[in-house]
């Protein structure tokens, strides 16, 4: 059956908590909050501490490198932090030709767990001799030194939110007021890996979790930041949009119901979503239709009939080809091999 004009999906059942018991998923969900962007504490909707709890990410540990050169050190699987202290490195992501080079100061996080792989710089690391100095006078190349902090993911597949994010952001000398908390918490780092004490392994998790938030704050509000959630959910308009969606993924959401919540025209809001977001509502509103159904599958034991309603879809075959369609499984399957892995 093809949807009505403005429809973003064709009529989904109309589920508003998604952990309720199956006899009170058909009430219908705050509209007049969801529009504003408010949880149901009143408060501003927080999508990016929604990413952080929907990957179940955490810091897990810090190591201090200071390696002899050359060296070559990889780094796969993991979500990772490098906090450069001195000298010059080169980064390269696998499968990627492109080299970054990056020197004291400089802040990288590869948010998703790309492999890579740090190493020496080579001559370019070192130091450029004075003019009229003899060669041996040249001052001799400070040895690289950095911090690598890295963070567990519990399921980094299980949200489109942690696989749009690049595959590494690079804070250039890590300055300015929006980063001056970064500095905070490297001293913080360096207490506690230097005088370790009960609760030192905690501490540390905590303070690797607060950095995450830091670069992905400053890299969204960046200049050069690519269209993505979190770029939309700062805009102060597209934000209630992207507030709305994920407070009531299930929702027969039309364009011009959000366009209305934004104080939008039709056009524009679909102009600015996609400007924003990089994508069209429809297609942003699947994606998160879908990491619902992957927190239902894993955490409760809904049948996948009612999980499909619950996310929006009018029947169980038509969510189980989108599901299958983006993890290559269907859900009931998925189901098994998510708990069979972490059983």
């Amino acid at each position: 059956m093809t949807a009505p004009p403005g429809h973003l999906a064709d009529r989904p059942a109309t589920p508003a908590d998604l952990l309720r018991p199956p006899r009170e998923l058909a009430d219908p969900p705050a509209l007049e909050d969801a529009a504003l962007g408010l949880d149901a504490y009143g408060q501003p909707h927080d999508l990016l501490s929604e990413l952080l709890r929907s990957v179940r990410l955490s810091g897990e540990r810090i190591v201090a490198y200071a390696p002899l050169r050359p060296f070559s050190i990889s780094f796969a699987d993991i979500g990772t932090l490098h906090i450069i202290e001195e000298g010059e490195l080169a980064l390269r992501i696998d499968g990627d030709s492109h080299v970054e080079r990056v020197s004291r100061g400089d802040v990288i996080l590869l948010p998703r767990g790309d492999p890579h792989r740090i190493s020496d710089a080579g001559k370019r690391a070192h130091a450029t001799v004075r003019a009229g100095a003899a060669e041996h006078d040249a001052p001799a190349p400070e040895p690289p030194r950095w911090l690598c902090g890295t963070f567990t993911i519990g399921d980094p597949q299980a949200s489109h939110l942690l696989a749009s994010l690049p595959a590494v952001i690079i804070l250039r000398g890590a300055r300015g007021p929006a980063l001056e908390g970064l500095e905070v918490a490297r001293r913080m780092l360096l207490f506690e890996m230097q005088s370790p004490s009960q609760g030192s392994a905690v501490m540390v998790a905590r303070i690797l979790d607060l950095i995450f938030i830091q670069i992905l704050r400053a890299w969204a509000s960046g200049a050069d930041a690519e269209p993505n959630w979190l770029a939309g959910a700062l805009d102060p308009q597209i934000g209630l949009a992207l507030s709305a969606i994920h407070r009531a993924p299930g929702h027969d959401w039309k364009v011009e119901e959000l366009a209305r919540a934004c104080s939008l025209s039709r056009s524009a809001f679909a102009a600015r979503f996609v400007a924003r977001v990089g994508k069209p509502p429809a297609t942003y509103l699947a994606h998160v239709r879908l990491d619902a159904a992957t927190d239902l599958l894993r955490d409760t034991s809904l049948p996948v009939r009612l999980i499909a309603e619950n996310v929006g879809y009018t029947s169980e075959a038509a969510f189980s080809r989108a599901f299958k369609h983006r993890y290559g499984t269907p859900p009931a399957r998925w189901r098994r091999d998510i708990r069979a892995k972490h059983s």
